[in-house]
């Protein structure tokens, strides 16, 4: 069949379309991010303001009103191994100039994001906390 012109769209459908289609394109930057950097360009594009490594750190190691806070199982400073506050397992460091494999898979990173911000926020994290962490990490250096 043949239209001569596309069909009237309505004003609410084409901006629930044109927001899904934003949505899709912030999610790609962070879900083809290869680095540390490019992931945090994503979460930051996502976020729509500018990633502040202060607020990150306060939030790696503050309690946030549950039992842990993210230094709970990775350390204060998150530039060694750490340990899982209940199982005892073995975690690698955090800092990606510490474990050149963290925020290299945004499959993984989102995975463990939500879990972890689940446990320790009751919730999961905003783009911008997200962006505020990585950020902080990316200052700790060797």
């Amino acid at each position: 069949m043949y239209f001569s012109s596309p069909p009237p769209c309505r004003r609410g459908l084409c901006l629930a379309i044109a927001a899904a289609c934003l949505a899709g394109t912030v999610y790609t930057q962070v879900a083809q991010a290869a680095t540390p950097a490019e992931m945090l360009g994503g979460y930051t594009a996502q976020a729509g303001a500018p990633a502040v490594p202060a607020r990150g750190q306060q939030l790696f190691t503050a309690r946030q009103g549950r039992e842990w806070s993210c230094a709970s199982c990775h350390g204060a400073v998150p530039t060694q191994a750490g340990k899982h506050a209940s199982t005892g397992k073995s975690i690698g460091p955090l800092a990606p100039a510490f474990n050149p494999e963290r925020f290299t898979d945004a499959v993984k990173t989102e995975k463990w994001f939500r879990r972890n911000c689940n446990d320790v926020l009751g919730r999961e994290c905003s783009a911008a906390e997200k962006a505020d962490v990585l950020s902080w990490l990316l200052t700790l250096k060797p």
